[in-house]
């Protein structure tokens, strides 16, 4: 039996960016056939208000809403992860993070004024996998591939062209996880990327352990978003 999981999604509630709601983005993916999807919610500048930056439980307990609203919806045959898509002060990188969980967003420092080197660092020592979303999207940067677990090679809003680099970049490091993703943002971004898998994915290890095994193959449903 196979599983598809999306590994790059957005919900209204935290991000800005994003037009659908928890339970309208997981009856979307359930529709699609999925098992099961990584929330990976926008922690940048874009997503707090400034009194958040003075109060930083106050800022993951914002943060934090989207997941603990999906997470309702979760059951047997459909699994909820927390994932982050960071991106730091004054820059337009942005990061996939997974692994990471409410305990260590409370436990860590906030995340925005630290920049890669020290975040990465901090992430990766808690068993976290520190991967660059969309590498050649306008304005963005090849990040170090040092500060790198991998490279998200398949974007479902980024360009063929775009995509055609980013796998060509990834090869060229050596990249140790090349994954694909929906980035969804809004129903027209439902169920464009994301991973197949021969066995469910119910916790954090357990997606950690098969990204680092390579035993998933990536989902590329490229259309105009």
């Amino acid at each position: 039996m196979e599983y598809k999981y999306e590994t790059h999604c957005h919900t209204k509630l935290v991000s800005r960016c994003g037009a659908l709601g928890i339970k309208d983005l997981i009856d979307k993916y359930k529709a699609a056939g999925y098992s099961g999807i990584v929330l990976t919610d926008h922690y940048s500048p874009m997503t707090f208000d400034l009194p958040d930056f003075f109060n930083k439980k106050k800022a993951i307990d914002h943060y934090l809403r989207a997941y603990r609203e999906a997470k309702k919806y979760s059951d047997e045959n459909f699994t909820v992860l927390l994932g982050m898509e960071l991106r730091f002060y004054a820059t337009v990188n942005d990061y996939l993070v997974y692994g990471i969980t409410e305990e260590m967003l409370y436990e860590l420092p906030f995340l925005l004024p630290i920049y890669i080197k020290r975040a990465s660092a901090m992430l990766r020592a808690k068993g976290c996998l520190f991967l660059q979303a969309h590498p050649f999207r306008q304005f963005i940067t090849r990040a170090n591939p040092r500060y790198l677990d991998g490279v998200e090679i398949y974007n479902g809003k980024a360009s063929a062209e775009d995509n055609v680099k980013s796998e060509k970049w990834a090869k060229s490091i050596n990249a140790p996880i090349m994954l694909s993703g929906s980035d969804c943002h809004r129903d027209s971004g439902v169920a464009l990327g994301g991973i197949v898998t021969n066995e469910p994915i119910k916790t954090n290890d357990d997606l950690i352990r098969i990204l680092k095994s390579g035993e998933f193959r990536l989902i590329k449903e490229q259309k105009i978003c």
